[in-house]
């Protein structure tokens, strides 16, 4: 049978260990957990700057965007079967040179004056006077304003954009 002495100092030897824990726990090593505070902080800030890159993604995605339309020149007149010009009711167009023009144009390159067709009644008048002689159908048609493509960056280079 173990003797009381062995006993006592076996239970010294636990109250010691115990002790020991607790005194790591309610008065810690400050300057090891100072040292621990970037493996914790790390990923915080990674967090974040993932949030906020995936914040701007987003914007960019679903930011709204100018609905601007660039106005073409005037294109060729379809043709139907027998080789005639078909031109479309509503748009200006120069039969001599069998070209459809942009709504509100009123000449034609060339300087000649358009013509259009009423699109209630197929009459032609020309593309000046916006009421048509015939059925009275008022057509008057915005100009839109023309949008030029940059061939390339500003004069003084890109730094000046």
């Amino acid at each position: 049978m173990p003797a009381v002495s062995d006993v006592a100092g076996g239970l010294g030897q636990v109250w010691t260990q115990i002790l020991d824990f607790l005194s790591k726990i309610v008065s810690p090593d400050w300057g090891a957990l100072v040292n621990l505070l970037p493996v914790f902080l790390a990923p915080l800030v990674v967090l974040f700057l993932a949030g906020f890159a995936g914040a701007w993604l987003v914007y960019g995605l679903r930011k709204p965007r100018a609905r601007l339309r660039y106005v073409e020149g005037p294109r060729p007149a379809d043709r139907d079967e027998t080789g005639d010009l078909l031109f479309p009711p509503g748009y200006p167009f120069d039969a001599a040179a069998g070209l459809v023009y942009p709504p509100g144009a009123t000449r034609s390159d060339r300087g000649a004056p358009l013509a259009v067709a009423c699109p209630m009644c197929r009459v032609e008048r020309s593309a000046e006077i916006s009421t048509c002689g015939n059925c009275g159908l008022v057509l008057r048609i915005a100009v839109p304003v023309p949008l030029a493509r940059p061939v390339g960056p500003p004069p003084g280079g890109a730094a000046v954009a």
